[in-house]
């Protein structure tokens, strides 16, 4: 009656044993590649950690040279201030929308609401600041 004991305990253990080696190995996984490449939950990389990442990731995946190297800087250089220049035309369009909106919901609300939105607001344009 033993005998016939063991190879279940056998298939027990090895099952256990290969569930919990699975599961170690997917953590350690996800911690070094997944969550090491990517900033926590509500967090976001700076531009300049982006783009560190991007062109750490065109050098080693499409092995670029040095010369290359040196033109890509370039090429990210002049779309960043293209960019920006966009930003800065559109920005008091951008500011316009934004008040309108305001406004209108302002509208529709009744004076409790308000007072509890102005409270909200004030918050958001807090941790926006605080974020910078």
């Amino acid at each position: 009656m033993q005998r016939k004991f063991f190879p279940g305990v056998y298939l027990v253990l090895v099952f256990v044993s290969g569930t919990v080696l699975g599961a170690f190995a997917n953590r350690l996984y996800m911690v070094n590649t997944v969550l090491s490449s990517n900033p926590t939950p509500g967090q976001r990389m700076s531009p300049d950690e982006y783009r560190k990442q991007y062109v750490s990731e065109l050098r080693t995946r499409l092995n670029l040279d040095s010369d290359q190297k040196v033109k890509l800087d370039a090429i990210l250089d002049d779309t960043r201030q293209r960019m920006h220049e966009i930003h800065e035309r559109t920005r008091p369009e951008m500011k316009a929308i934004q008040d309108d909106q305001y406004q209108k919901l302002r509208a529709l609300l009744n004076p409790q609401q308000q007072a509890e939105y102005e409270k909200m607001r004030q918050e958001r344009e807090r941790k926006r600041k605080e974020g910078k």
